[in-house]
């Protein structure tokens, strides 16, 4: 006799003479008594028809709950919010996007608490869909896993590949007089041929990785490309895989561990992946329990190398590296290399060495070098300290060697002032652009600088000007560029003053970055600082502003360290917000 799947918080929601009401409310949406003795599992999707990135979910949530009830569950499919980076970019709605990662979380975590779910599986696209999926099932540590949408296939223009990052590049070659208006217009129309998300090693894809090492997401299904039709059969598997964890009973908390968060980053820095992973990672951490430090991201970066030839930075897209051998062939380097936790389980049921071991290379393939013949024999990820950022702040060095740079600061409170600049021309060679009070509190919401860093090289000033900000940065993100500095401005960090002229100086050997003023100077100078009028002062902005912590805690939201009695937290408090 074949046992029964477990059903271990749903029977509570459907069993017995007094869950008859719950019953028939949900008799209402079709269920039967069939469906209603089976394990309840929760599709979270978060499909929306505002951009390509998530646009194609729907579709993809009807084989993944076929998988589930071919294998014995009955799937409930509930939605979630997602903001489009790529269309927000450069705006006011910018601000929204990192906000949006702890609403996504928290908006799973609710449903899921609330219906008594069995199991998860979390369908995800665009940038802060995948790291709020993995948050979720952290906190909620039910057995569950994480299944990407896939990469969007990439334009064709003027007889090349093209990506969103060669439409915002393109913008500011365009407002240099490089390009005329019907060159701008046709890159535009030919950039995003499809659904799927942004398809160079930008945040979507690098974060998609991530959930692949950390073992939350099923190693090969994730990188099936968005309109690759084997992403019917992935979807339908996910379905399965899902049932399969909850008769195991393997929960998210067995499957991330100190060792595989190790995996994760060796996998960031070996792909050369956005600089939002050590924002995304830390937040992971945070919620499953686990120490992680900003420091740790450098320390595994450093020893690994950086093997994978993709966008930003180098020839190739998401959908080379699947056509290459996928993700399991970027593990099966780092394996090679001892760069590999290889013990470490995943949601298949089998350890990340087990799926690099079944890798299966493309002859002739040129995106994935072998690993002793890297592009660089230390990672694309580096965490700079010093007088201007003593918490840290992050520099991705895949495609580029600058490894020393100083100049004189230009100086901007806002990302429009500093966009501004760039198009008007006052930005020059050896400037050093510090964009500040954008931070988690500040902006709020920590907004990413596309719109100026692609103006920038599009302006033909990439490799010949340094930038700096309390903000994020695109996956899109290429030239020395540091990030994430902390403590941010409006929580009156260094970066709060610096003043136009002043010399700021670069050193990535040292892992240093510093404006050469001395503690007399920078004390005298924040002796009667006070922040700018916040934004929002009321509804999610003010509230997320009131409750997030440093980025290098991963701006995640927590309970105030004032928290009335008889509350705790799991994650560090932030300090006490200014008052909104």
């Amino acid at each position: 006799m074949t046992q029964a799947t477990p059903r271990p918080r749903s029977a509570a929601l459907t069993d017995g003479a007094h869950r008859s009401a719950a019953r028939a409310m949900l008799r209402a949406t079709g269920l039967n008594d069939e469906d209603l003795s089976r394990p309840l599992v929760g599709i979270a999707n978060t499909w929306i028809e505002i951009g390509p990135c998530n646009y194609h979910l729907r579709e993809l949530a009807t084989h993944v709950k076929a998988g589930v009830r071919a294998a014995g569950g009955t799937p409930l499919e509930f939605n979630t919010v997602s903001i489009s980076d790529g269309i927000t970019m450069g705006t006011e709605g910018m601000r929204t996007s990192l906000v949006s990662r702890e609403v996504i979380a928290d908006s799973i975590e609710l449903v899921a608490r609330g219906n008594l779910f069995d199991a998860l599986v979390v369908l995800v696209g665009c940038d802060k869909t995948i790291p709020g999926g993995a948050m979720a099932l952290a906190r909620l540590d039910i057995p569950g896993l994480i299944l990407y949408g896939g990469s969007i296939a990439p334009g064709q223009f003027e007889g090349h590949s093209v990506t969103i990052q060669d439409v915002f590049e393109a913008i500011g070659a365009h407002g240099r007089g490089k390009i005329s208006d019907q060159q701008l217009h046709d890159l535009e129309c030919s950039a995003c041929p499809g659904a799927g998300a942004c398809g160079g090693q930008f945040t979507a894809n690098t974060m998609a990785l991530v959930c692949e090492f950390l073992g939350l997401a099923p190693m090969g299904l994730s990188s099936v490309p968005a309109t690759n039709d084997l992403k019917q059969t992935a979807g339908h598997k996910a379905g399965e895989i899902v049932m399969d964890l909850l008769r195991r009973d393997l929960h998210p908390r067995s499957i991330i561990t100190s060792k595989s968060i190790e995996n994760a980053i060796a996998g960031v820095a070996a792909t050369g992946g956005s600089t939002n992973a050590v924002l995304h990672l830390l937040a992971i951490a945070q919620e499953a329990g686990l120490p992680l430090a900003i420091e740790d991201f450098d320390r595994i970066s450093t020893r690994t190398p950086l093997l994978a030839d993709l966008k930003p930075g180098g020839r190739f897209v998401a959908t080379d590296l699947y056509a290459a051998g996928g993700t399991a062939l970027v593990a099966q380097r780092l394996r090679e290399a001892g760069h590999l936790h290889g013990e470490c389980i995943t949601v298949t049921g089998r350890t990340i060495g087990e799926e690099a071991a079944a890798a299966k290379e493309t002859s002739g393939q040129e995106v994935v070098l072998p690993a002793g013949k890297p592009l660089k024999t230390s990672g694309g990820l580096v965490i700079l300290k010093g007088n201007l950022a003593p918490e840290g702040c992050v520099v991705k060095v895949a495609g580029h060697d600058v490894q020393k740079f100083s100049g004189p600061a230009r100086v901007f409170d806002s990302e429009e002032a500093a966009f501004a600049a760039v198009q008007a021309s006052r930005i020059k060679a050896g400037d050093v652009v510090v964009i500040r009070y954008e931070g988690p509190r500040g902006g709020p919401g920590m907004r990413e600088m596309l719109a100026v860093t692609a103006a920038l090289v599009g302006a033909g000033l990439g490799d010949s000007v340094a930038l700096l900000t309390d903000g994020r940065f695109s996956g899109a993100t290429h030239g020395l560029m540091a990030g994430h500095v902390a403590p941010e401005a409006f929580n009156g960090g260094p970066i709060a003053a610096v003043r136009d002229g002043d010399t700021i100086v670069f050193d990535l050997p040292a892992r240093a970055l510093r404006v050469e003023l001395t503690p007399e100077e920078i004390a005298s100078r924040l002796r009667n600082f006070a922040p700018p009028a916040p934004r929002y002062t009321s509804g999610v902005m003010a509230k997320y502003a009131y409750l997030v912590s440093s980025a290098a805690r991963g701006a995640i939201t927590a309970v105030p360290a004032d928290k009335p009695s008889g509350i705790s937290s799991s994650v560090q408090t932030p300090a006490p917000a200014r008052t909104l």
